[in-house]
């Protein structure tokens, strides 16, 4: 009886440890960045927590501190090439590899298309589009790492927006940046696949975060941040390509995205502001 108890504990000990991943998570500090940080904490993974707000950052670490996860806290401004590398360089220390590359920072700036701004343009695709190409490159050495270890292939993953699937006035900055990265990472997903890496894009609809709420018209269908973490985690537990949620919504704007170009300027003009 006692030898089979051992063999029990053994088990299931092993299974938890193959169960614990080792994740990167950018824009960690807020919103659904900080949902999804808590998440993996507290299921147990060993997360670095990358944003510019170390204070933030710390105390999500310290409320983990008695649970099953471990936090590294990797204060870091995405725009900034050579901390990006640098912070690679202390997870691959901390951690040997990853298993998990989740990249979620972001902005968001409307454009006024009447006082046209080549710069609020600029600014949200360093943050959006710039920034996560860098880590991408950071990353990728680190999720190689797990990948020759054999066992549950290793992903990358960003969060890219439902806004991706149609163009919307006044979103010219931050669709076409989240456009773009739907399209990087899905060319790139079948670049990586021989090299046993799985590539996840990220379709959030409306949530409520602190961006979200300066928004001034109306989000159908708007989902919490709780709702929000459990699609995306259940989505990267099956290696879905194209985690969308809440899907009644995602799906109507996929619909609107394929009509014919004169169908989706007519709807398009009637979102549009005097």
């Amino acid at each position: 009886m006692a030898s089979h108890d051992s063999s029990t504990t053994s088990t299931t000990a092993s299974a938890t440890a193959k169960a614990r991943k080792r994740i990167w998570l950018t824009g960690a500090s807020s919103g659904i960045g900080e949902g999804l940080a808590r998440r993996l904490l507290a299921d147990g993974h060993r997360v670095a927590l990358s944003a510019r707000s170390a204070d933030k950052l710390e105390a999500i670490a310290a409320d983990a501190e008695q649970g099953p996860g471990e936090a590294l806290v990797v204060t870091l401004d995405l725009t900034d090439r050579e901390a990006i590398r640098a912070a690679a360089s202390q997870i691959e220390a901390r951690f040997g590899g990853l298993d998990l590359a989740l990249l979620n920072a972001g902005t968001c700036e409307y454009l006024d298309a009447r006082e046209f701004e080549a710069d609020l343009v600029h600014r949200v695709f360093a943050t959006n589009f710039q920034a996560a190409v860098d880590v991408i490159e950071s990353a990728l050495p680190l999720l190689r790492m797990a990948a020759a270890d054999g066992g549950e292939r290793p992903q990358l993953a960003a969060v890219s927006s439902a806004s991706a699937y149609l163009p919307l006035p006044r979103a010219e900055a931050y669709g076409a940046s989240k456009a773009a990265v739907s399209y990087f990472l899905e060319s790139l997903r079948l670049d990586l696949d021989n090299q046993g890496i799985d590539v996840s894009v990220i379709h959030p609809g409306f949530v409520k975060t602190p961006l979200t709420e300066r928004n001034d018209f109306p989000m159908p269908m708007q989902v919490t941040v709780e709702q929000a973490v459990e699609a995306i985690v259940a989505g990267l537990a099956r290696h879905r390509l194209d985690i969308h949620f809440p899907r009644r919504f995602t799906l109507l704007v996929k619909l609107l995205g394929i009509l014919p170009a004169p169908l989706r300027r007519s709807i398009g003009l009637r979102m549009t502001r005097d």
